[in-house]
């Protein structure tokens, strides 16, 4: 006859509630929790830039295009070359290009730009062709002026002129008129 330990019962209990126990307690997975929490939310904006950033160049191309097409199909020396060149002009071209989404038709067409939230484009034509994007996104900055700023006369970032015929362009003179967020507004004339 076998004589088992008196306490034999009780650590071998132990023992198997110990076994079933491998898996990870509440405290455990709340701090993980926490922790993907936390860089989800630091990371979060630094993807809407880094996705405004890549947008930029399409926007730009876009908008060259539209003005090179515009530019190139002209007759020379016309008083008011851009005349009844308009928004539902740019989006009448531009749409098929999958780069600006066109709501609306008519007198509420809206072209928007994708590089700040709700950002229009706004076109006006007559002797000088004037682009003006509002609602910007500051990750846009300088990139948006510096790939226009071949085709553009004038190119105005906030209430500050950028390049005129008297200031040539300066990236980081652009850079420095940018406020944090969707709040600016960038003018390109183009004579």
């Amino acid at each position: 006859m076998l004589v088992y330990p008196v306490n034999w019962r009780f650590s071998a209990t132990k023992k198997d509630r110990n076994a079933r126990q491998a898996g990870l307690s509440l405290i455990e997975i709340s701090v993980v929790s926490a922790i993907i929490l936390l860089i989800a939310i630091v990371s979060i904006p630094a993807i809407n830039s880094f996705i405004i950033e890549s947008r930029v160049p399409k926007v730009g191309e876009g908008i060259a295009r539209f003005v090179v097409n515009h530019s190139v199909n002209t007759p020379l020396y016309e008083a008011e070359p851009y005349e009844g060149v308009d928004n539902a002009l740019f989006a009448q071209q531009l749409e098929s290009a999958g780069v600006f989404n066109v709501m609306g038709t008519g007198a509420n067409l809206q072209v928007l730009h994708g590089l700040g939230r709700d950002g229009t484009v706004q076109i006006t034509g007559g002797e000088n062709l004037t682009i003006t994007l509002d609602k910007v996104n500051h990750a846009a900055c300088p990139g948006l002026s510096s790939v226009l700023q071949r085709l553009a006369n004038t190119i105005t970032v906030g209430s500050e002129t950028v390049k005129s015929t008297e200031k040539s362009y300066n990236a980081t003179h652009a850079q420095k008129q940018c406020e944090r967020g969707d709040l600016n507004t960038f003018e390109f004339v183009i004579s």
